[in-house]
């Protein structure tokens, strides 16, 4: 058997240790040490540096071809002309908590922001008890203003912590915002209803609670929430084909997971999963009955922030493991995976499309860069 899955791909592993009669778990296992034997599958791509010195970049949104808003960590919202070279601060931003894992997070731009000029944030913010994951809008004008800024939503309770706030924002078809929290550090919050940490949350885009959302009118549950199981989701987008709004999140030491969210789902942290504790023991079985199975995960952890999809593929960043994931697709699974950029040794926080279709990463450094990519062609 082990001269058999010698010869496949890494991403194929654990399918045929399946069919060969493994459990999940064992089979994850075997996938990793064999992929240490024959190694990933590496791409190469074309890189042009757009920007420099950028402080801990989280995030980006393209108002343009040649501007884009690039979210700083410590609370800094920056306009970049990617054509001229000038960056302005935009002010009317919210004060943040920057500490460890916190600050200003993602960005987002509404879906008619054409006309309304609306743009939505998420950070880490004080709050009674402690700090949590924010979300809140403004209407960025002429001269580079967050005007009317508004809290729409506090991911509540507050906790004293400074771990997994999340959060990205993505928009759905029908117009709601979906925005992802983090458990917090304290993995039992994300299977608590009562509890908005773990989640991810679907709004109307005013921060209304939608009426069709699945625990509405639910005792004991709040109903802002969509889908809850969830560790650290740092990535989301929407699939150009499906109009499905995908997602990724931190796994602890392995286990990080693509889910797709669906409502009132349990993804099952931390009941299930395929990580272990950072010391090595078991969490938890890999597969438990009425928990949503991931589409697909990574065994070692890549720590994954930031996806995009581009020309029929799936890109993400991997933080811990420096490089830009490419992942072919057939469906909802995954075929192939190669490894881009890893000899740059980036953490790459944040992946985008340009409305021009071209693809840009954000570089997690306190001198941090926006670089575009060019994937080349296999």
């Amino acid at each position: 058997m082990l001269d058999v899955l010698r010869m496949l791909e890494p991403h194929r592993m654990t399918r045929v240790a399946d069919e060969v009669g493994m459990n999940r778990r064992a089979s994850a296992w075997v996938a990793i040490g064999l992929s240490l034997l024959i190694g990933q599958a590496h791409a190469s791509a074309d890189i042009k540096t757009l920007a420099r010195d950028l402080e801990h970049p989280w995030a980006m949104a393209f108002v343009t071809d040649s501007e884009v808003l690039v979210t700083e960590r410590p609370g800094r919202l920056l306009y970049l002309d990617l054509a001229s070279g000038t960056r302005t601060p935009v002010t009317g931003v919210p004060t943040v908590d920057a500490r460890g894992q916190g600050g200003l997070l993602d960005i987002e731009l509404h879906p008619d922001f054409a006309d309304n000029r609306l743009v939505y944030l998420t950070w880490a913010g004080q709050c009674e008890g402690g700090n949590a994951t924010h979300l809140g809008r403004g209407r960025l004008t002429n001269d580079q203003q967050l005007a009317d800024f508004e809290t729409l939503f506090i991911a509540t309770p507050c906790v004293r912590s400074t771990k997994h706030f999340g959060s990205r924002i993505q928009f759905d078809d029908g117009g709601h915002v979906l925005f992802t929290t983090g458990d917090r550090g304290e993995r039992d919050r994300a299977q608590d209803l009562s509890d908005h940490n773990g989640s991810v949350i679907r709004l109307n885009d005013d921060g209304s609670i939608p009426e069709d959302n699945p625990f509405v009118g639910q005792n004991e549950a709040e109903p802002a929430i969509f889908s809850y199981g969830h560790r650290n989701p740092q990535g989301a987008a929407q699939h150009p084909e499906t109009g499905a709004v995908w997602i990724h999140e931190h796994g602890p030491q392995g286990g990080d997971e693509i889910n797709i969210p669906q409502p009132g789902e349990n993804f099952g942290w931390p009941e299930t999963t395929y990580g272990r504790e950072y010391w090595g023991p078991e969490i938890a079985p890999d597969n438990k009955p009425g928990t949503i199975q991931p589409l697909h995960h990574w065994t070692p952890s890549i720590a994954p922030s930031g996806m995009a999809f581009h020309n029929g593929e799936l890109y993400v960043g991997a933080l811990a493991k420096v490089h830009l994931a490419r992942l072919t697709l057939d469906g909802h699974q995954v075929v192939n995976e190669e490894r881009l950029l890893q000899d740059r040794g980036w953490r790459i926080r944040a992946v985008e499309r340009s409305p021009d279709d071209r693809l840009f990463v954000l570089t997690d450094q306190p001198n941090g860069r926006l670089v575009r990519v060019i994937p080349q062609a296999r």
